[in-house]
């Protein structure tokens, strides 16, 4: 336009600003209204969807506003121009962002539903994120009237390249997306590796995988030799899991009375001690004839990996207590060393039965 700047365009202007802002806060208020009640759903990706219209809606009303007093201005075709560039990059990064925190926190949504965990999956996440990113540059340039082809055309290219240079962080990647896809290891499981680590699974995310120890610490894995490693899941297919205990009574015990004893220490175990499985049914068996003892095995349940470190030690006090009372005897081995004619006669283990029995014979 040619023609001057007069006072009432600039009223113009100013009410189609004042206007924008003002439907930029109502809008902004009303959605903050509108994340109160998501929050009482039970599905989780409504609030994203609501957190992410409170940045576009408000971002979007000060835009229009900003494009009607553009309009109402008499500006010239190359300042238009070049106004409605900016005020379109600028809607277009808005929502790029808004687009982004959405679809990533869906699939936050979803990564968390189908682990069961608390813990995030961030693999998934960022790759999503960087995609839409990626989209919303290209649509920016496109905008801008920059010819993404042969920019596509370099990047194919050059990711060629690239994908010789990082080997190692591209096996990591793609070794994370089969670890998760396959579901073996999910963010919240407790694993052991073959080569000692074990521990918690934090975290899960391009590069490597983050255990948290019993001991607090953090050991981090990278994806591919996870993937190698041969590994034990404590919390697949189930959580809750049986725990042995090897106990050894003397020769000269009832074994149905040793039996029945021990069961009733077991069920008052898994009653009262916080992780262990109620209605775990008391496992004893009998299996060795050792040189001192009869030994059997006692198969303790626990709801969890890191339970069975409380539940066996109550179990070990209340058994030892409880044996004590009812007059079974736990013999402890023995070993004696004869002396003849200032020699040593080679020693040889003896129970404790045997010591009253008088020294050992010398050969």
């Amino acid at each position: 336009m040619n023609r001057a700047l007069t006072l009432d365009d600039l009223v113009l202007a100013g009410i189609a600003l004042g206007t924008g802002l003002l439907l930029a806060f109502v809008s902004r208020t009303l959605l903050r209204w509108l994340a109160k009640h998501a929050k009482r759903t039970r599905w989780s990706g409504d609030d994203v969807i609501v957190d992410a219209l409170r940045s576009v809606v408000p971002w979007a009303a000060i835009a229009g506003g900003a494009a009607v007093a553009a309009v109402v201005l008499p500006l010239t075709r190359t300042v238009q121009h070049q106004v409605d560039q900016v005020l379109q990059v600028w809607l277009i990064f808005v929502v790029t962002l808004s687009a982004a925190r959405v679809v990533a926190g869906l699939v936050r949504s979803v990564t968390q539903s189908r682990s069961g965990v608390a813990g995030s999956a961030t693999i998934f996440v960022n790759i999503t994120r960087v995609l839409v990113l990626a989209i919303g540059f290209l649509v920016v340039l496109q905008t801008l009237g920059i010819s993404i082809a042969p920019l596509l055309t370099a990047l194919g290219v050059g990711g060629l390249a690239v994908a010789l240079a990082l080997q190692d962080t591209l096996a990591n990647l793609f070794a994370g997306i089969h670890i998760l896809a396959s579901k073996t290891v999910q963010p919240g499981d407790y694993i052991r590796l073959s080569s000692g680590e074990e521990g918690y699974v934090v975290d899960i995310n391009w590069r490597q995988t983050t255990v948290r120890q019993l001991s607090n610490n953090l050991v981090v894995i990278p994806n591919g030799q996870l993937a190698k490693e041969n590994m034990t899941n404590y919390t697949r297919p189930e959580q809750a899991l049986t725990v042995p205990v090897q106990v050894g009574v003397s020769y000269d015990s009832d074994l149905e009375h040793v039996e029945r004893v021990t069961a009733q220490v077991v069920a008052e175990v898994m009653a009262d001690v916080a992780g262990a499985v109620p209605d775990h049914e008391p496992a004893i068996r009998f299996h060795t004839f050792g040189d001192s003892r009869i030994g059997f095995t006692v198969i303790l349940g626990v709801g969890e990996f890191s339970d069975q470190y409380r539940i066996k030690h109550e179990f070990i006090k209340r058994l030892h207590r409880r044996y004590r009372e009812e007059g079974i005897h736990i013999p402890a081995p023995a070993r004696t060393v004869a002396l003849q004619q200032g020699s040593l006669v080679i020693p040889h283990q003896r129970s404790a039965e045997d010591l009253t029995a008088g020294p050992a014979r010398a050969e």
